[in-house]
């Protein structure tokens, strides 16, 4: 009898003890784990914090913060599809016997004394090239032969329009703009200057961000973005080095802040 109750007591002291022991390593577990994503909460929110205020090295602003780049020179100079389907302006040549319709943007990188010899010089000439003798006819023959001109000039200006150009026309000419606005004036074509190759480093980085956008999972094209973004690095140091002033007062016309050029370069 005395051994039956003493095996009972002692089964419900053990049973009592193992429920405590469960008991108090569950609530040490809880209050470990909630610790754990306390820390982990507290880590993330840091981590973002840093991340709002590092500046990002593909576009060169804040995060959050003001974008310079519709404000900064490079961005009204180069050319858009949307800046060309929103345009549809035309400069008119008139002569006495019709006129010709030349489009405000051009591609090929016809511009200037180009424009002129081929929409005011080029069918005068050529209207007058079989005219060796003067006759009767030979009015009638010109007014002909210049409103073929005149028609010729038309189709050639629609075909030479840099809105039925392709992504390679335009980029194209944006390359030659981004040149002419920083070359100097004493060398319109310098192609090595420092500040147009960032420049044109600038053009090709914005346009594979956009790219990137679209397609995250373009492995390739985002390695390149990241060659690119330390490439215009290099340059721009390098250009900081060699005259700190031009340095300076290049960045305002890329969009660009100092964070995407010095310290560390996180894409």
């Amino acid at each position: 009898m005395f051994r039956t109750l003493a095996g009972q007591a002692t089964l419900r002291f053990v049973a009592s003890t193992t429920r405590a022991e469960l008991h108090t390593s569950a609530v040490c577990f809880a209050k470990r784990k909630k610790v754990i994503e306390s820390k982990t909460t507290r880590r993330e929110e840091q981590k973002r914090a840093k991340d709002a205020a590092r500046l990002r090295a593909v576009l060169g602003v804040p995060r959050g913060g003001q974008d310079k780049w519709p404000q900064c020179d490079l961005s009204k100079t180069v050319i858009t599809e949307d800046k060309l389907d929103s345009e549809d302006a035309h400069n008119l040549v008139k002569f006495p016997e019709g006129t010709i319709q030349v489009p405000s943007k051009l591609n090929y990188g016809i511009s200037g004394e180009k424009t002129k010899m081929l929409f005011e010089v080029l069918p005068t000439l050529t209207a007058e090239k079989d005219i060796y003798t003067f006759d009767q006819d030979t009015v009638r023959r010109s007014e002909e032969a210049m409103k073929q001109q005149f028609q010729n000039a038309n189709m050639f200006a629609k075909l030479v329009s840099l809105r039925n150009a392709n992504a390679r026309g335009i980029a194209y000419e944006n390359r030659r703009r981004c040149i002419s606005l920083f070359s100097p004036p004493d060398n319109p074509n310098d192609t090595g200057r420092p500040e147009v190759q960032a420049a044109i480093l600038t053009l090709k980085i914005r346009n594979l961000w956009t790219h990137l956008l679209k397609f995250r999972m373009d492995v390739d094209n985002r390695r390149a973005l990241r060659r690119m973004v330390h490439q215009r690095a290099k340059i721009l140091k390098y250009l900081k080095r060699k005259d700190r002033d031009r340095y300076e007062a290049v960045l305002p016309q890329l969009g660009l802040e100092s964070g995407s050029v010095e310290g560390e370069l996180v894409i």
